[in-house]
């Protein structure tokens, strides 16, 4: 079979046609079969109880989430980076996930990373030919310089997404921790990674419609990797997320509340707290509980790891400002 293209300018797929149509991605869901036939409420309850099976398939994965939550926080600690890298529906996903850390846990900017094939048009407008350039995603993956200290996640939820595979072989190659995540049970190529992880969601609803099931599992995946890497980093006290960013009004709010709730402060006293803490809820908190000055709040934070509780337990037990 021909890779070049024809008059029409179609390639010839050079993968293995009969191994792509065993995909549990690829195959008809018999739940959908009739769907041209159905009502709107009737399709709208189809989709529903198709959605609610993912839930399940996530769950089934706690384990090997959980590794792969162990190895980010480790090298978070160590100031490394998270990286995602997908194509399509799961290198947006990568960039959704990455592009919320920032306001929400308070991260630098270069902490998680999102890359998707096509780069950043590919964002709005689909480039799904660009999935196919193994070289691109080794390339592109290049141009962030990753090292020991990262850790990259490769999406493809069909498991055969050669960009994603040039990235993870790249990543390796250059000493990075690496985890893959995929909606298939076999790839039928083998993809090293320190963990795989493989929420097995079914056939979609229309054929082959990746966008659905096994995107919201890609993102209930992605958003408790990285929820659950920044509650280990301190990045909240009790559910409350004292390390964001007050960027805009409803944050604003949110992180006077949050004082509000957490020292029975009125909204003038937190936003005046708030103020002198130079806009980080977690000093001020510590503040207002406490006592101290922002430097002190700072310190104590810093000795407790950035965790607000275990500041507080420490000015509790009379260890604040002692080494």
């Amino acid at each position: 079979m021909s890779d070049r293209p024809d008059e029409t300018g179609f390639r010839a797929p050079l993968r293995d046609m009969s191994r792509m149509a065993k995909l549990l991605t690829e195959q008809r869901n018999p739940r959908s079969r009739d769907i041209d036939t159905m009502s709107a409420v009737e399709l709208v309850d189809l989709v529903n109880s198709e959605d609610r099976t993912v839930a399940d398939a996530v769950a089934a994965e706690r384990e090997n989430i959980a590794r792969a939550v162990e190895i980010v926080v480790e090298r978070f600690r160590r100031g490394g980076r998270l990286i995602y890298v997908g194509a399509g529906t799961s290198g947006r996903l990568g960039v959704l996930d990455a592009a919320e850390c920032p306001p929400t846990f308070g991260t630098d900017l270069m902490m998680v990373q999102g890359v998707i094939a096509g780069g950043s048009g590919a964002l709005v407008r689909s480039k799904e030919g660009a999935e196919d350039d193994r070289e691109g995603g080794a390339r592109d993956l290049s141009e962030r310089g990753p090292g020991p200290d990262d850790v990259v996640i490769g999406i493809a939820t069909s498991g055969v997404t050669p960009y994603v595979f040039g990235a993870l072989e790249e990543a390796r190659g250059r000493g990075a921790a690496t985890v893959f995540l995929c909606c298939v049970p076999d790839t039928g190529e083998v993809v090293a990674a320190d963990v795989t992880i493989r929420p097995l969601v079914g056939p979609e609803v229309v054929t082959g419609s990746t966008r659905m099931k096994a995107g919201t599992a890609t993102k209930l995946v992605l958003n408790t990797i990285t929820t659950v890497s920044m509650v280990l980093l301190g990045k909240t006290y009790e559910n409350l997320m004292v390390d964001l960013t007050a960027v805009c009004d409803k944050l604003r709010d949110r992180a006077c509340r949050i004082l509000m709730e957490t020292t029975g402060v009125d909204y003038e006293g937190a936003a005046a707290v708030i103020a002198a803490a130079d806009g980080s809820v977690k000093t001020a908190i510590v503040m207002q509980k406490t006592g101290l000055d922002r430097g002190e709040a700072e310190e104590l934070l810093a000795r407790a790891g950035g965790f607000v509780r275990n500041a507080l337990e420490l000015s509790a037990n009379g260890l604040a400002g002692k080494e």
